[in-house]
């Protein structure tokens, strides 16, 4: 049985960080979750320290100040010790449920994107124009990469750890949704979709993706591809 780390990047997330984390550890499947508080300035660094006491599969690790999602994972590669290694972001945009159906579909060396577009899913897509700018995203890395992806914007990417840690990642913010995949196919062509659910929340509600985010995801879809 391969094993699984869920990385958890955390910034100001006291609104839904309780709930989200309590969705995560009633998966029992998980081997290990890694909780980046990253330089949160509410109540998330007290949250995180009583979920630390609850289960022992959790560890955490601190940034002094926001650093960004990208800086997160990176800091947590040395953390990771197991097979497989998964994102799963603080909010509740996203069921850790999920995660399950992606996990059956590992082989060792495979990578797993959860997709937001395929399948019969309950979805909630509160910005119309989220919707389509992640979707013409999506066709524009298929065609630069020449493969067939529904949702490169996606937090859900299962990617085997010895990838994962192996591999310098340099995008500090969102965009490094788009060099994890852009760099595991440099290495291998051995990519997955699995359906996912999706209800997704508002900027009043603390959404924090920009629409120069997704320019920046154009951009180093073709930076990725020609370096």
């Amino acid at each position: 049985m391969r094993t699984l780390t869920v990385i958890v990047p955390a910034f100001n997330e006291e609104k839904t960080l309780k709930q989200s984390l309590s969705r995560l550890i009633s998966q029992n499947y998980i081997t290990q979750i890694i909780i980046i508080n990253d330089g949160s300035t509410d109540d998330t660094a007290k949250i995180i320290i009583d979920f630390n006491n609850l289960d022992s599969r959790i560890e955490v690790v601190s940034n002094h100040s926001n650093k960004g999602k990208g800086y997160s994972l990176n800091l947590a590669r040395s953390f990771v010790s197991s097979d497989y290694v998964v994102i799963h972001d603080a909010d509740l945009e996203y069921d850790p449920k999920d995660l399950e159906e992606m996990y059956k579909l590992t082989d060792g060396n495979n990578l797993i994107i959860g997709s937001r577009f395929i399948g019969n899913k309950k979805r909630n897509n509160l910005y119309r124009r989220t919707l389509i700018a992640n979707k013409i995203m999506s066709v524009f890395f298929s065609i630069v990469h020449q493969v067939n992806v529904s949702d490169i914007a996606t937090c859900y990417k299962m990617m085997p750890s010895k990838f994962f840690k192996n591999t310098t990642f340099v995008e500090q913010g969102f965009s490094i949704e788009i060099e994890m995949v852009a760099k595991f196919l440099k290495t291998s062509r051995q990519l997955l979709e699995s359906p996912i659910s999706y209800n997704g929340r508002s900027y009043a509600e603390g959404k924090k993706i920009k629409t120069s985010d997704g320019f920046y995801y154009l951009f180093n879809t073709l930076k990725y591809r020609l370096y």
